[in-house]
């Protein structure tokens, strides 16, 4: 993954050097992937939160953005301990990993394509890293787009849509869910039992696997 002073984007680098300064207890740096190397299913997000994970260091973490996703990977057996949205809670994932298509905050959470590209690699990476991976759930349109990309595909190739499940390279099957965030939790764009859908659907392709 990219270093904790990563400069590939200068409008985010600069960002968090700000924040760096507002906060200095903060994490402020590009969050690393967190969770089980022989993962079979592979959150994917947008960016880090600027009061979550940019806080934190952990993805999806002190933010309304992990509370579902922690919940549903309690739930489906690929966590133990319990989530505390503290990184020092001891929770553990067993199976699965959670990373983000930008790894650094955006102002407004909203990346460039140019810095969506940038960090691609960085994906990249990381699936190439999880060998035994079969299952990745994107949360929104750009991770969706990413992934579909990290995997040599044109984002045309593959048109997001809740809950919509596809096929990629490698035997694995990409599926697509709105984003947990709280804006789409009010705005009821997404509701818990939508969101749990997706993770039913993963556990199913991961049972036929």
């Amino acid at each position: 993954g990219p270093s904790h002073d990563c400069a590939l984007c200068p409008r985010l680098h600069g960002f968090i050097a700000e924040w760096r300064g507002r906060e200095p207890t903060w994490f402020n740096g590009p969050v690393p992937t967190f969770g089980d190397p022989n993962a079979q299913l592979l959150i994917v997000g947008l960016a880090p939160g600027l009061r979550g994970a940019n806080r934190t260091g952990r993805p999806f973490t002190g933010d309304f953005a992990g509370h579902w996703l922690y919940e549903n990977l309690s739930a489906f057996g690929f966590s133990s301990g319990r989530f505390d949205a503290r990184p020092d809670d001891g929770l553990q994932l067993n199976g699965a990993a959670i990373t983000n298509a930008v790894r650094c905050v955006p102002p407004e959470n909203k990346p460039t394509p140019e810095e969506i590209a940038t960090c691609r690699p960085f994906l990249e990476q990381t699936l190439a890293a999880l060998p035994h991976l079969k299952v990745i759930i994107a949360l929104g349109k750009v991770a969706h787009d990413s992934v579909v990309k990290a995997h040599g595909m044109p984002a045309s190739r593959l048109v997001f849509a809740h809950g919509a499940r596809h096929a990629l390279a490698n035997g694995r099957t990409l599926i697509d869910t709105y984003h947990s965030s709280r804006y789409n939790a009010n705005t009821g764009r997404i509701t818990e039992a939508m969101f749990r859908a997706v993770f039913d659907d993963a556990a199913r392709v991961l049972a036929l696997a």
